[in-house]
């Protein structure tokens, strides 16, 4: 059994959504410390042709609490769905985008883990992953280890023999590490496929919803399936 997991981001870009499809099971990463300057409550959509942030707001915003603690600055759906509006009207598949952007923005979840697992199944439904999500917070004591470790106990009590990460982590994670646990390492290396934008230059690593709104559905299935595993390097 293939296990990925990663912290609950705010609509990612394309490769985050390839590694809940390669995998058998995907822990949503709840109980992880909040990262100020991550990507849990921003994400980039392009507007006048210009990345920019897109956001979401939580009270009390602080590295030392854990996602899953965390409560949304409560916020205009509308007027943010305004911004989409503005930024991708003339997008050939806006209605697409625009219509899941109003159902994850209405979610009247409040908590922040709440909120964002809710827009990670919206995502997955619209992009026909069925993978089953599961919090890491459900793994009673897994909390207790480090790093890796928390990888290890996930893995063994799951009964997962294989476990995927992005390519990012080749410096955190090692194939022998892994390999003296029983688990097979490996990561996952997204295509990126560039799609048509408004404008030249391509504008890489957006929100999944700026892939949505200038994508084909049929596109979409092909994109996610640009992706090559690779194994784990030495430790």
């Amino acid at each position: 059994m293939i296990l990925a997991g990663n912290q609950p981001y705010f609509l990612p870009y394309l490769a985050w959504w390839q590694l809940i499809k390669v995998s058998d099971l995907f822990l949503i990463s709840d109980d992880y410390n909040f990262i100020r300057h991550g990507w849990i409550c921003r994400n980039r959509i392009l507007v006048d042709g210009r990345p920019l942030f897109f956001r979401i707001e939580v009270k009390k915003r602080s590295s030392y609490r854990l996602i899953k603690d965390m409560e949304l600055v409560p916020f205009n759906a509308g007027k943010k769905l305004k911004t989409l509006e503005y930024a991708y009207r003339k997008a050939p598949y806006f209605d697409n985008g625009f219509a899941l952007a109003d159902r994850i923005l209405r979610c009247p979840e409040t908590n922040l883990a709440d909120f964002l697992e809710n827009s990670i199944r919206e995502v997955c439904s619209f992009l026909n992953i069925t993978t089953p999500l599961k919090r890491s917070s459900e793994l009673t004591g897994n909390s207790m280890f480090k790093r890796e470790e928390r990888v290890y106990d996930a893995c063994h009590r799951l009964g997962a023999d294989t476990y995927v990460n992005s390519i990012g982590g080749t410096s955190l994670y090692h194939r022998d590490d892994f390999a003296r646990q029983g688990i097979t390492l490996r990561f996952l290396k997204s295509g990126l496929p560039e799609y048509p934008q408004f404008k030249k230059p391509f504008a890489e690593r957006l929100s999944i919803l700026d892939t949505i709104m200038f994508t084909s559905p049929e596109n979409l299935q092909e994109m996610l399936d640009d992706y090559t595993l690779i194994d784990g390097g030495d430790g």
